[in-house]
C-alpha cells in the first residue's frame, strides 16, 4: 500500500530547502567579506643626514665662485681686449695694432653681397685697405657662392687680391688641390694661393701633416710659388711646427690681443673678426701685413 503525502507536507520541504540555501550563501559571503587582520610590522627607524644651514651656504658660495671663474675664463678674458680703452689708432670700430701700415680684410659668403664702390671710396684715411683675401673653395667640390663676384670686383677696384682654400681632412688632398687649381685660376698680380688649415678631424697627426704637405706641393708646382698657410697660432704650434711647414709664409689668426703671440716668422696677422667696414653689412675679419706695401707687392705672382 502506497503512503501518499498530504499537499501541505509536500510544499513544506522545498521552502526549507530554499531557506537552507540562503543561509549557506550568506555564510559564504560573510566568509569572503570577512576582513583579514593586518600583520603588525615594526617600523625601522633610520637617521637621515641633514646639512646644516652654514654648510649649505658654503656649498652655494663655492658653486657660485666656480661658475664665475669659468665664465671669466671662457667668455670675458678672451674678449677683454675689445673692451679696453684704445690709446692708439681706432679704425673700422676696432683698435688697430700698433706699428703696421698695410691693412686688409678677408671675406666669404658670410659677409653677403658687398658694395664694392662704397668699400673703395669710404675707407679709413689712416688705415686704408690694401689687400683682400676671399674664400674660393672648400674640400673637393664646394665653391663659395660669392667668389666670382668678389674676385672680379677686388681686381677691378685695385685691391691686391688673394684666394684661400678651406682644407678638409676627410677629402683627398690631391682632389682638393686639383679642384682649387681648376676653379680659382689665379693670375699675375694676385697673391699666392692660401691654404686655410683649422681642423684635423679624425686623422692622426702624421697622416694629417702628410695630407697638408701634399696639397701644398701640388699647388706649389702648379703656380711655381709657395702657398701661404692660414691657421691659428695654437694650431700652428701643435700640428704644423716643423722644418717642412716653416719654409712657407704664414698667415696667423690671433684675436683681441695687442701683439700676436706666435714667435716664428709670419707675413699676415688676422687680428680681429668684428671689424665694421663701409660697404659690408656684416662684421668682417681685419688683417695686417708684416712689412711695407712694396714688400707686399713683391709677394704677388709674376
Amino acid at each position: 500500500m502506497v503512503n501518499k503525502k498530504s499537499p501541505s507536507t509536500a510544499k513544506a520541504k522545498p521552502v526549507l530547502k530554499k531557506v537552507s540555501q540562503r543561509k549557506t550563501t550568506a555564510k559564504a559571503v560573510s566568509q569572503k567579506t570577512k576582513p583579514i587582520p593586518k600583520r603588525s610590522s615594526k617600523k625601522t627607524s633610520s637617521k637621515s643626514f641633514v646639512l646644516t644651514k652654514a654648510v649649505r651656504n658654503l656649498i652655494a658660495l663655492l658653486i657660485t665662485v666656480v661658475v664665475c671663474i669659468l665664465f671669466y675664463l671662457f667668455y670675458v678674458r678672451p674678449y677683454a681686449y675689445r673692451w679696453m680703452p684704445c690709446y692708439g689708432l681706432k679704425s673700422y670700430d676696432v683698435c688697430m695694432p700698433y706699428g703696421y701700415t698695410v691693412h686688409g680684410i678677408d671675406v666669404s659668403r658670410y659677409q653677403g653681397k658687398i658694395n664694392w664702390d662704397t668699400l673703395y671710396t669710404h675707407q679709413a684715411a689712416k688705415a686704408p685697405l690694401n689687400f683682400v683675401f676671399m674664400k674660393g673653395t672648400e674640400g673637393g667640390d664646394f665653391k663659395d657662392v660669392t667668389f666670382d663676384d668678389n674676385l672680379r670686383n677686388s681686381r677691378k677696384y685695385g685691391f691686391i687680391s688673394g684666394v684661400y682654400h678651406f682644407f678638409s681632412p676627410r677629402t683627398s688632398a690631391k682632389k682638393q688641390a686639383k679642384f682649387f687649381i681648376n676653379t680659382v685660376r689665379l693670375k699675375s698680380g694676385d697673391l699666392p694661393p692660401v691654404l686655410d688649415v683649422e681642423v684635423i678631424g679624425k686623422s692622426s697627426k702624421e697622416a694629417f701633416k702628410d695630407s697638408v704637405a701634399l696639397w701644398l706641393s701640388i699647388v706649389e708646382r702648379h703656380y711655381k710659388q709657395k702657398p701661404i698657410i692660414y691657421t691659428s697660432y695654437k694650431f700652428k704650434n701643435k700640428y704644423l711646427n716643423d722644418s717642412i711647414f716653416n719654409t712657407y709664409p704664414f698667415w696667423i689668426a690671433h684675436y683681441y690681443v695687442s701683439a700676436v703671440k706666435y714667435t716664428g716668422s709670419w707675413q699676415f696677422w688676422q687680428h680681429s673678426d668684428v671689424g665694421l667696414v663701409p660697404g659690408i653689412d656684416k662684421e668682417v675679419d681685419l688683417n695686417v701685413f708684416n712689412g711695407s706695401l712694396e714688400e707686399l707687392k713683391a709677394m704677388r705672382l709674376p
